[in-house]
């Protein structure tokens, strides 16, 4: 799935392009569809995220004047398996509380826990240099003594500078911009999976990099999951607002 190369263009579509050996053809759709062309998707009820939470609903996407088939039978053809592109459907989806914030009241679409997810680029910069410490040992190829680990493989969607190393941990409310900004909330440290360890530019997966660095250093920040490694804070905004690049940030509150 990491070789999927989607973009966002500036009259609102999504676009998304497959490797070119994969005999996939290229296809569009609308990032914010209109009640119009909702009305005219079919619409699946139930779509299971977790078997351990309420299934949620979706709309399934169709092209923008695209190729003849559509986007979910042209992904179908890619994983060799069936699958929907589907697009968040009314219903709400509450999201679960934290050890910071047990009456959380919040919603997210099809994110996999929470609405954001909030690193620094130093946080990246400090894993590399655990790792060279490492090389030769734990399963970690020789190869890792120059190889970077990109912010990439973390997946955030706000990264940060200038703050240093896991400067997230500490902060509990944020803005971005301006002080009028919508304020975002760093409600729990983001546990970490295996799957950092793939690259997003091969998709290959490492056998050990970077989950056994992070294990040595990242572990027991989250009190729920005291044995996970944490990279990066999960944040949840209270309204909306813009985002650009270089934006300041505003720490409006500690832990």
């Amino acid at each position: 799935m990491v070789l999927i190369t989607p973009s966002i263009e500036s009259d609102g579509t999504l676009n998304v392009k497959f490797p070119e050996n994969s005999g996939c053809d290229e296809f569009s759709v609308p990032l914010n569809p209109s009640e119009e062309t909702l009305k005219s998707w079919s619409i699946l009820p139930k779509v299971t995220l977790w078997p351990t939470h309420d299934p949620v609903d979706g709309y399934i996407c169709e092209s923008i004047n695209g190729p003849k088939d559509g986007p979910s039978t042209i992904l179908s053809k890619y994983f060799e398996k069936p699958v929907h592109l589907i697009y968040k459907g009314p219903q709400p989806r509450p999201i679960d509380p934290t050890a910071s914030f047990p009456d959380l009241k919040a919603t997210a679409k099809y994110q996999d826990m929470y609405p954001l997810l909030v690193l620094s680029e130093e946080s990246t910069v400090a894993i590399e240099k655990q790792l060279r410490g490492y090389v030769g040992t734990q399963g970690i190829d020789e190869r890792w003594r120059t190889d970077t680990v990109p912010i990439q493989r973390f997946r955030p969607n706000i990264v940060l500078t200038g703050g240093g190393p896991f400067a997230e941990d500490h902060w509990e409310q944020i803005q971005i911009g301006s002080e009028d900004a919508p304020m975002l909330t760093l409600v729990s440290k983001c546990t970490r999976c295996l799957l950092p360890n793939v690259s997003p530019e091969t998709g290959e997966r490492d056998k050990a990099v970077p989950y056994k660095v992070i294990m040595k250093f990242r572990t027991g920040l989250d009190p729920q999951q005291k044995m996970k490694p944490c990279v990066g804070c999960n944040a949840v905004p209270n309204g909306l607002g813009t985002v650009k690049v270089g934006d300041w940030v505003y720490v409006k509150k500690l832990i």
